[in-house]
């Protein structure tokens, strides 16, 4: 059942702010389309933004790293940081160069990470591969309990959250309607390679090959 996010000083869109969002299920939406976020946080001297690869279980964006990550270590002390997305769809062309744009869908989440029970490191690993290649952990050797070993799992709650969205075709000042240039929106789309165009590196006709587009 979708929700809306209670409004924070963190979460609040104060420009535009027609053009944010706080319901649960739009957020969860832009998350699910995610591959990878960025995580933005301070480790006391200097601030940094590392990109690395996501899913969701239910409300909470899960990661993976090695156990001797920096990134990871920081999160284990209880590190604030601001996990960002964003899906571009289309470059907005105006008229006038002030009144370019993007269509676009991002999410920031605030809060804190914490690490994830051990037992269930398998059962998370393979949502999230499922995550990016649905249908492919059935074809695949499992991780070991060394390589299990060697993996944090950790998580942070989609509680503190805001979506922002831009949306439809430019928007040129009356003045500006007579430029002989073309306007529009240019569509962008992500999509990933079909089954005809994999190539398996061993043998075309293993099974596992999976299609998927954004």
């Amino acid at each position: 059942m979708s929700q809306n996010f209670v409004i924070t000083d963190r979460t609040q869109v104060r420009r535009v702010k027609e053009r944010a969002g706080y319901e649960s299920a739009a957020i969860h939406a832009v998350i699910d389309e995610s591959p990878f976020a960025t995580i933005a946080f301070s480790d006391g001297i200097n601030v940094h933004a590392i990109p690395t690869a996501i899913w969701r279980e239910s409300g909470h964006l899960y990661i993976h790293g090695s156990n001797g990550s920096r990134l990871i270590n920081l999160l284990g002390l209880g590190a604030q940081v601001c996990v960002s997305m964003t899906r571009i769809h289309g470059l907005v062309l105006a008229r006038s160069a002030f009144h370019h744009s993007m269509n676009y869908h991002s999410v920031c989440i605030y809060g804190v990470f914490e690490t994830v029970n051990s037992d269930a490191k398998n059962q998370h690993m393979q949502r999230f591969l499922e995550h990016w290649m649905p249908g492919r952990w059935q074809y695949m050797r499992q991780p070991d309990k060394t390589e299990l070993a060697a993996t944090t799992i950790m998580r942070i709650p989609i509680t503190e959250a805001v979506l922002k969205r831009r949306e439809g075709p430019p928007k040129d000042d009356a003045a500006d309607m007579g430029q002989p240039v073309w306007a529009g929106v240019v569509p962008l789309h992500a999509q990933w390679l079909t089954a005809e165009q994999v190539t398996d590196q061993n043998d075309a006709d293993l099974p596992g090959k999976i299609v998927r587009e954004y």
